[in-house]
Order: structure tokens, then sequence, then C-alpha cells
């Protein structure tokens, strides 16, 4: 019970920021309604700056604007089904099928079509009055007001997002810890448990791509998160190589677990030079001077992985945290992608002209088995 407690107060603490600002805008809302509109009572004022202030903090301001259309169009088509037709419950199926017919028909997104019905509805139960463009303006009103709460007191982008990524990095960290278990004591259901866990890492990384697509639009537009940019700019640009990670490592264990299941000879050691990259990695969004040891772990599980299956997929994973280090730092390597296989240095000319007259045993295509999605080879001058 203690527990759960504390992760209702941390679960309050996280949102009463959020709360608060809600609570201010839409009083802000209201009686810039009283003061600009002959309206005593404008409560779609209020309901608008609510309903389009959760908007900005959880997604992009294009929606926020698009949920402000939805409200505009919901209350103009139920102002005018009222004026017409009066209230009642058949003008209210009546209204839900126009609002959102029109706003489909209008290209408008999935929120503007459900809040253009759900406008509509609310109007006709709350003010089943006549006609009367003040409630159109209340809605304005209030989503530019929500608008302006968020870009003066927005939330914090580098926060948010840090924890999208690091949750990630836990997962994916742990997985590879299990896969080295497994292989260490030879146990193909560890090795499958691991698997599992590879596999659960998708719905965090699809986390982390929207908490990033908000953080860089929030320290890009919101004035007081400017000085943010250069920490959510990090995790932006070594995503897409964070992501080729996660699908790599699920690669990667399929193959331990294949190999367990045979009997094959397998190693540890190059598995966990790859989780100690990660965790490398994680720490280096805030140091960015730890990069150097992720990337130096990663080659070392390059380096050190056999000329098998599983050690194709040890190779490609360390190669894409490889440059998610780089990326992190900040200097992109510009390696061929067969020298950082093999862990050259870029003064070593005798091992970089054998890895480019093609005479590197690891070029092979990875071979992804069937259901598992493959993970596009990585280029050498791709930047995340």
């Amino acid at each position: 019970m203690t527990s759960k407690l504390r992760l209702a107060r941390r679960r309050l603490n996280d949102r009463s920021l959020a709360i608060l600002q809600t609570a201010v805008a839409s009083l802000a809302a209201w009686y810039l309604s009283v003061l600009l509109l002959p309206d005593p009572n404008p409560l779609f004022a209020s309901i608008a700056t609510v309903v389009a202030i959760g908007a900005t903090h959880g997604a992009h301001r294009q929606r926020a604007t698009h949920l402000v259309a939805g409200v505009v169009l919901g209350l103009a088509i139920a102002d005018l089904i009222i004026h017409l037709l009066g209230p009642g419950a058949p003008q209210l199926a009546l209204l839900v099928v126009l609002a959102m017919g029109i706003a489909v028909l209008l290209g408008g997104s999935e929120i503007v079509v459900s809040e253009a019905a759900v406008s509509a509805m609310v109007l006709t139960m709350a003010s089943p009055a006549g006609f009367s463009p003040n409630r159109i303006l209340e809605a304005i009103i209030g989503g530019a007001v929500a608008l302006a709460i968020v870009l003066l007191f927005p939330p914090n982008a580098e926060l948010h997002v840090g924890r999208a990524a690091q949750a990630v990095f836990g997962q994916l960290g742990q997985s590879l810890e299990r896969v080295a278990s497994a292989l260490s004591a030879r146990d193909a259901d560890r090795a499958d448990a691991a698997l599992a866990q590879a596999r659960a890492i998708d719905g965090l990384i699809h986390v982390l791509e929207g908490a990033i697509a908000t953080g860089v639009e929030t320290v890009r537009t919101a004035p007081p998160r400017f000085a943010a940019r250069e920490g959510v700019d990090r995790y932006a640009r070594s995503f897409e190589q964070l992501d080729l990670a996660v699908r790599n490592t699920r690669v990667l264990a399929r193959h331990a677990h294949r190999a367990l299941r045979s009997g094959a000879p397998v190693a540890a050691e190059p598995v966990t030079d790859l989780a100690r990259a990660v965790w490398e990695l994680a720490a280096a969004y805030d140091e960015p001077e730890r990069a150097s040891g992720a990337r130096a772990f990663a080659a070392s599980a390059a380096a050190a992985a056999p000329d098998d299956a599983l050690g194709e997929s040890v190779r490609s994973t360390a190669v894409d945290l490889m440059r998610a280090a780089e990326l992190v730092a900040g200097a992109p390597d510009e390696l061929p992608t067969e020298e950082l296989l093999l862990g050259i240095a870029p003064h070593d000319d005798l091992l970089r002209a054998v890895a480019q007259d093609n005479a590197c045993p690891f070029m092979a295509t990875l071979a992804v088995p069937a259901g598992e999605p493959r993970a596009p080879a990585p280029s050498a001058t791709s930047v995340a």
C-alpha cells in the first residue's frame, strides 16, 4: 500500500505544474472573454482552454491548433442546428454526423474530426439556445490563451525526453546483460526471456520518438526552453542509431537463442561489452565525454565477436552504438562501415586497405529470421 501511495504521489507531483497552469489558463480565458465579449458566462472559453492546453503539453503545437479548429467547427455546426431545428436527441445525432462529416470533407486530422463532434454535443447539452457567434469567439480566445500559457511556461522538454530515453537504455542494457548471462550459463530459456525483453523495447522507442518530436519543437519555439536545445538535440541526432541498435539487439538475442538450442560454441564477453557500451552511452547524454567509453566498449565487442551469425549481430549492434556515441559527442564518425566493424583506427592505413579490398570477413549481409524486421545497413555518411 505504501508503494502505491508513493507512486500516486509521484504521478501527482509530475503533473502538478500542468494542472496549475491549466487552472490559471482557464481562469484567464474566462475573464478575457468577459472583457471582450457581451457574455457574462463564457463557459466555452474555459472548456476550449482546458482541452487545448492538454494537447499542447502532450503533442505538437500543430495538434493543438487542429484541436481548436475542431472546437470552432463543432460549435459553429451545433449553433446552426439548434437555431434551425431546436434542441433534442435527434438533433444531437444529426449534428454529430454533420460535424464529423464536414471535418472529414475539409481534410481535418483525427483530432479535428473527434473534437468537432464533442464540441457540438457539449454545446447542445450546456446551451440549448439560438445561434450565437460568441461561442466560436470564446473557443478561439480559449485556444489562444492555452497556446500563450504553454509558450510562456512550457514543460521541461529535456526532462521528458531524457526519461523516455533512459527507459529505452534501461531495457536495452538489461536485455544485453540477460543475453550475456544466458550465453555464459548456456541457458536457452534465459536467452528466450532476453529476446522477449528486447522485443518489448519497441513500445518504448515509439514513446521516445514522440517525446523527441515534442521536445525539439518546444526548445525551438518556447523562449524559456531555448537553453535546453543542445541537450534535446543530442537525443534527436542519435535516435536513428539507437533505434537500429534496438532492432539489432533483437536479432542478436534470437541468434543467441538458436545457438544455445543447437549446442554451438558461444562467447559471452562480446555481448557483455555491448551492455557496458549501452550504460556508457546512456550517461553520455549528460556527460558527453563518456561517449568515448561507449565507443571503446562497442569496438571491443566487435573485435572479439566470432565469425558466425551471432558474431555478425554483435558487430552490427556495435556499429550502431559506436555511431550513436559519436553523434552524442557531436563528432559523427566518417570511417566506412567495414572499418568500424574491425575497430580500425583512422591512422592504420594497412588494415584500412585490407578492408577496402573487401577482404573483411564480416561483410556478409545479416540474415534476419522470418518474423523479425530487418535493420537497414548503416552507411558511412548517415546522420541520425
